[in-house]
């Protein structure tokens, strides 16, 4: 794919490793990001999987979570999985959850069960293509209200589980433990849209 952009993947918690791979292997230059200094140095960030109460305090300790919302405002391109998703969600459906808020949905953490509930599912993405994804759902959540401005772009079980809102996308599912690229090379294709309206 090629591209001189930077993607970040928050090193907090989670598949940091995993996320870091499926950037390499379409070529995109990917690094951790722990601190403010490699926040600013990044084009765009992904959140991957954790539990969501622990990193959003670890997010305040850094002192990276208004810098981190700032820079979204800003056009920077966000994806969540699984706990990112709940992480940029505006609310967790039945608990006092502080979010970043960054996407206007709804999400209901552990809703397709816990760890034994995990499963592989055939997942229809038209944005993808025609060939179904390999989602994996681990203790995943769902989307239970995306707002007006939020397209939803797959369910599962008659559930959002991908959706984006302008430069902010969050899966219920883990793409970084496939290896299938298109969900990886479909957050890319955000970042050059943004480069080519700021161009």
């Amino acid at each position: 794919m090629g591209s001189a952009s930077v993607v970040g993947v928050l090193a907090l918690q989670g598949d940091v490793v995993e996320h870091l791979r499926a950037f390499t292997q379409l070529d995109v230059q990917a690094v951790a990001v722990k601190t403010r200094a490699e926040l600013d140095a990044v084009d765009a960030l992904v959140v991957p999987g954790g539990e969501s109460t622990t990193v959003i305090r670890l997010l305040d300790r850094f002192e990276l979570a208004e810098p981190l919302r700032a820079r979204v405002k800003e056009g920077m391109p966000f994806w969540g999985t699984c706990m990112g998703l709940i992480l940029a969600a505006a609310d967790v459906a039945g608990l006092e959850q502080k979010t970043l808020g960054l996407i206007d949905v709804t999400v209901r953490r552990n809703a397709f069960g816990r760890q034994f509930a995990s499963a592989e599912v055939p997942l229809v993405i038209p944005a993808l293509g025609e060939q179904p994804f390999p989602a994996i759902f681990i203790r995943a959540p769902w989307i239970e209200r995306a707002g007006p401005g939020v397209e939803v772009l797959a369910t599962y079980g008659g559930h959002g589980v991908f959706v984006r809102q302008r430069n902010v996308m969050g899966t219920a599912f883990h793409p970084e433990l496939t290896s299938d690229p298109r969900v990886h090379a479909y957050f890319m294709r955000m970042l050059s849209e943004r480069a080519n309206v700021a161009a």
